[in-house]
């Protein structure tokens, strides 16, 4: 084996510790690839754009709904600006959903 070369001598036979070694080192790699989620699979583009739709259904409920109770209580309109506003917002989502519908993929 010549002294400049890295490594170890191709003549050798592997050494069973280093072999067993590397076998606990990758299972443990493994271990904490599973314990900080990067073992997952990302999200693909259609459970994106699920997720993207979703979130406009009940942002849009949620955010009229809030707003109209709000409002309510401040003037005193009991039931009307919560209605209103629970309508105009499942509105709104159904929009933007149609508006990224209507998108040409990428």
């Amino acid at each position: 084996m010549a002294v400049d070369e890295p490594g170890q001598d191709p003549k050798l036979q592997e050494d069973a510790r280093l072999a067993s070694l590397d076998a606990r080192l990758r299972q443990a790699q493994a271990d904490e690839a599973v314990r900080t989620g990067q073992a997952r699979p990302k999200a693909d583009r259609n459970e994106q754009l699920g997720n993207r739709v979703l979130s406009y259904l009940i942002g849009g409920l949620a955010g009229g709904a809030l707003i109209g109770w709000v409002l309510d209580r401040l003037f005193g309109t009991s039931p009307l600006l919560l209605i209103s506003l629970l309508i105009l917002g499942t509105v709104g989502g159904f929009w933007n959903i149609i508006k990224i519908s209507t998108q040409r993929p990428d």
